[in-house]
């Protein structure tokens, strides 16, 4: 499993900051984590139904909070998902 050191930095950032293990942004940065681990782990494991469901159980709770942000800050959505190199939601 590889794990990318640039997400690990913006986590050591988020942590340092114990009050804010709330916000959305943490979570969502750390749901970003579980995601990349979860791909990487289905990429090998390609019959693993329950993480595959957990996957998508990740994936549906980070597009809320992001759908959340996106509505009360847009400037915070922006630069946060131009942090973790994620594509923008696309609209209806």
């Amino acid at each position: 499993m590889v794990k990318n050191s640039f997400f690990s930095i913006i986590l050591k950032e988020q942590e340092e900051n114990k009050e804010n293990r709330g916000s959305v942004e943490f979570q969502v940065v750390s749901f970003t984590n579980k995601i990349r681990r979860l791909t990487s782990h289905l990429e090998l494991h390609k019959k693993d139904y329950l993480s595959q469901r957990g996957l998508r159980k990740i994936l549906g709770k980070r597009q809320r909070l992001l759908a959340y942000l996106s509505k009360k800050n847009r400037a915070r959505y922006k630069e946060l998902i131009g942090q973790l190199d994620i594509r923008e939601r696309k609209t209806r």
